[in-house]
């Protein structure tokens, strides 16, 4: 790649980050940029955010019957749901925000989910992932992705089994809520995606997380993939 095509792809970056990549604080109301889109464009890229839905759209809607029992029509408010996510989630440490290409809703659950190197979802958060099954039941014409991250302590593959049985225990968790499980797909980065320095501990919590990509269906695509 050349250096101009560099540039502007780093600009065109930046320029996602600044005009979507917001979060509300739930204590302020103040709009501030998201620790999750700061991390993907100076550490290890936005690429897997900006991505595809894993495993492709077409077959998951289908597979999911999105849209099919009302002829194909799909209404969705996104704006609506993000609202009421960050109403559920309010002071719990969970950021809400657009994702960075301003096409769904990412929802990164905090390192205090877990405890250290268990995969078991903490009481403390069970609460808050009841509300964000509720939206997701509320709102039944989207994909949801969850996808595991760690920090860099410990072995490539542990960290990659770990992020994955964390992603799992969040979608087992949204499912036993009431969120059909034919809308998820999830996956394990294990420590590829870093959105803080890990050779601090307060950076190595910020790695520590699962995210929730929610990603709006709409009636074009229903169209399309029947």
């Amino acid at each position: 790649m050349n250096t101009r095509k560099i540039l502007v792809a780093s600009g065109a970056a930046l320029s996602l980050l600044t005009v979507s990549a917001c979060v509300t604080d739930p204590n302020t109301g103040e709009r501030k940029v998201s620790r999750t889109a700061i991390g993907g464009v100076g550490g290890a890229g936005l690429g897997y955010l900006l991505g595809g839905l894993i495993g492709g759209k077409t077959a998951r809607i289908v597979g999911a019957g999105i849209g099919a029992a009302a002829g194909g029509y799909v209404g969705y408010r996104m704006d609506e749901q993000i609202k009421e996510l960050e109403e559920a989630t309010a002071g719990t440490g969970v950021d809400v925000s657009q994702t960075p290409n301003g096409d769904g809703i990412l929802v990164n659950l905090p390192d205090v989910t877990f405890a250290v190197n268990s995969a078991d979802i903490s009481p403390s958060m069970r609460q808050t992932l009841d509300g964000v099954a509720q939206s997701m039941v509320n709102y039944p014409n989207s994909l949801i992705d969850v996808m595991g991250h760690t920090d860099s302590t410990g072995s490539d593959q542990y960290n990659l089994d770990l992020s994955r049985r964390r992603a799992n225990s969040v979608t087992n968790y949204l499912a036993s809520r009431g969120v059909s499980r034919a809308r998820i797909e999830l996956i394990g980065y294990g420590e590829q995606y870093p959105v803080a320095d890990n050779t601090t501990e307060s950076g190595r919590a910020q790695n520590r997380r699962v995210e929730i990509r929610i990603t709006p269906i709409t009636e074009s695509d229903v169209n399309q993939a029947y």
